[in-house]
């Protein structure tokens, strides 16, 4: 390590705020002249320095004596200055040392952080964790660029900084560290992997390869298949000027545009097993990675324009690993990561041609690429596959309004004189036909907008459906199939409210059952299959947290009244005590109040679709029926309706 040089007394005297560089100061107190200090005028700047605070000290140097040194002689003055001790380098390093270690303990005992404060834990580590989301964004800059060492360098930066997370079981912070370190895995692998891909053919090639393949999967469009391919053509006249014109715009294969056609059928609400979405087919996870928002009212994997920018961004990373589209392809159906990790198994570690991967992808997989061909070949020249007059429907014209008014497109669609499903096919992407209050840009046909404007604020407010979902403790003995069954619903809908993604469960865990109604009481019950829920008394059965108030209010009555209905002294209740809420003429006017209409109740019915289909708010509906968010409709069930 080198050692410091010493201080020179120019500096010192600039530090100290002295005016000239001649000499040092005198060591004894000169004698104090009116006006001037010790070293004659230069001591003003000195005495004016110590009059605005004290100097500031040089770092690594020895300490100077700061003591107030000042006396007053009448209106002036007058500064004595100490002697500076003379400079010794060893005691300037102990010093030096002394400061570092006084620092180092007081950045220690700054950073010790009760771990019952979650508050303070997140805001201490989160700063590591966005500092390695930045470096892994660099890294993927990087590797776009070819520069594949720079890349890796800042996944190693990212990884450092993911190791000084100390999570202290804050669930969120576990979570963001996961994702942090799955994240740099995978691009680590795919640096790797692309260092030993060999790039075949231009970007704006797709090789139309005619093998046994392909023609297997012609019979098939041009057989049992014929019919979903017509139509799957028919509806790609919607969408495909759009897709053409965003791939052309990218430089990319105009073929890629019939690629919706394998994935989707060009329908715009198809969903996978995999729970995949869209034109596109997005699962969540890579639908986000590439800017697809989804929230409360929105899922943009449903919007073919968003859907397909998105697409267009994922198939040119892909095609950055690979170069060869149909492996490109195959990536897109299974992922980049079963397609490297196929890449590696082989015994050349390079890529010539997908052909090579064939018969180790998975049969999906396998099956996909000469899908997508064979439907290249047929497109090409359909009349010698058997397709005769195939027409395209043509894209909707149509104008884009802001509404920001929480509406839905049924009761829109009334003020519009046109049919609700108009609306729906032009905004596929909310989720529940109900337009956001924080705006949004709503497409409506052509030479509609000025009536929409006139009109929007009359239009009724609508509202999100109200989720119902039974609170259940598991017992030895149960099994998810067997709850399922117990509550009408289904392993799958348990396992989606509960994010498991295994069908084990644990004696005492607390589950979350996803149902149309929670089951109150057999009498009720039996009453509402036949058919006399409207009539019949209510009741209800007391649960951890009720109380007569807020029960009065849930069912829009009193707590004196419910105390008269059951006899009660007091107001105590007991879990498991089953009250009557009104009696069967009470209920009977409650639910002949709004009107003569009614609705018969169908299998599949929910109160959320029955006020959907009959254009009104779910609370309405159940109040006009003596009904709450726990209460269970069967087939069969007459309910009032505006």
């Amino acid at each position: 390590m080198k050692k410091s040089s010493p201080i020179s007394w120019l500096a010192l005297s600039i530090l100290l705020g002295w005016g000239c560089a001649t000499a040092p100061p005198a060591t004894t107190p000169s004698a104090a002249v009116p006006g001037k200090g010790p070293t004659g005028t230069a001591s003003t700047a000195l005495s004016r320095s110590n009059a605005a605070g004290p100097a500031r000290q040089a770092p690594g140097a020895a300490s100077l004596d700061t003591r107030d040194a000042t006396q007053t002689d009448g209106d002036e003055d007058l500064l004595v200055v100490p002697p500076v001790a003379p400079y010794s380098a060893d005691a300037t390093q102990n010093a030096t040392a002394r400061n570092k270690q006084e620092a180092a303990d007081a950045v220690d005992a700054a950073d010790a952080v009760d771990p019952s404060d979650t508050d303070a834990i997140e805001t201490k580590n989160q700063p590591f964790l966005d500092e390695a989301l930045d470096y892994c964004q660099l890294s993927q800059t990087y590797w776009q660029k070819g520069e594949l060492e720079k890349a890796l360098h800042q996944l190693d930066h990212a990884y450092a900084l993911i190791l000084k997370v100390n999570t202290d079981d804050d669930s969120k912070l576990m979570q963001q560290k996961e994702d942090l370190r799955w994240t740099i895995s995978k691009r680590i692998l795919e640096i790797y992997a692309s260092r030993h891909i060999v790039v075949n053919g231009t970007g704006r090639a797709i090789p139309l390869v005619m093998n046994k393949y392909v023609k297997q999967e012609i019979k098939l469009f041009a057989g049992p298949e014929k019919q979903f391919f017509i139509n799957s053509y028919r509806r790609s006249g919607r969408f495909r000027p759009m897709i053409v014109k965003a791939l052309q715009k990218n430089g990319m294969p105009v073929a890629l545009s019939w690629l919706p056609l394998i994935e989707s059928g060009f329908k715009m609400r198809a969903m996978s097993r995999a729970r995949a979405l869209g034109l596109w087919q997005f699962i969540s996870s890579t639908g986000y990675k590439f800017g697809l928002k989804r929230t409360l009212y929105i899922d943009e994997r449903l919007d073919p324009k968003k859907a397909t920018d998105a697409a267009i961004s994922y198939l040119k990373e892909l095609h950055s690993i690979f170069g060869d589209w149909t492996t490109v392809l195959a990536a897109y159906n299974c992922g980049e990561g079963r397609v490297l990790q196929v890449i590696r198994s082989q015994n050349v570690n390079y890529l010539d041609n997908f052909w090579d991967l064939y018969e180790r992808l998975p049969m999906e997989t396998a099956r996909y690429v000469p899908r997508f061909l064979a439907a290249l070949q047929i497109i090409k020249d359909p009349e010698k596959y058997g397709f005769h007059h195939l027409t395209l429907d043509p894209p909707p014209p149509c104008d884009t309004v802001t509404v920001d008014r929480q509406v839905s497109l049924n009761s829109l669609a009334k003020v519009l004189g046109i049919h609700p499903k108009v609306l729906k096919d032009m905004n596929p992407e909310l989720r529940y036909c109900i337009i956001p209050s924080d705006g949004y840009n709503l497409r409506i046909p052509k030479g509609m907008q000025h009536r929409l404007l006139a009109k929007i604020d009359t239009v009724p407010l609508a509202h999100l459906p109200i989720g119902i979902y039974i609170a259940h403790r598991v017992h030895r003995g149960e099994t998810l199939s067997g709850i399922a069954h117990r509550f009408h619903t289904s392993v799958r809908r348990i396992k989606l409210a509960n994010g498991f993604r295994t069908n084990r469960i644990r004696i005492g865990q607390r589950l979350k059952i996803p149902a149309r109604g929670a089951p109150i009481t057999s009498l009720e019950i039996a009453s509402a299959r036949h058919g006399h829920a409207r009539t019949a008394p209510l009741y209800h059965r007391v649960r951890q947290g009720d109380s007569l108030w807020i029960l009065a209010r849930r069912f829009g009555t009193t707590t004196e009244r419910i105390q008269s209905l059951n006899h009660l002294r007091t107001t105590r209740l007991r879990i498991g005590q089953v009250l009557k809420i009104r009696t069967a003429a009470q209920r009977s006017r409650t639910s002949s109040a709004g009107g003569s209409k009614t609705y018969t109740v169908r299998r599949g019915d929910s109160p959320y679709r029955i006020a959907h289909k009959t254009d009104m708010p779910v609370s309405k509906l159940l109040q006009m029926n003596g009904l709450t968010a726990n209460s269970m409709i069967y087939p069969g069930q007459q309910l009032n309706i505006e």
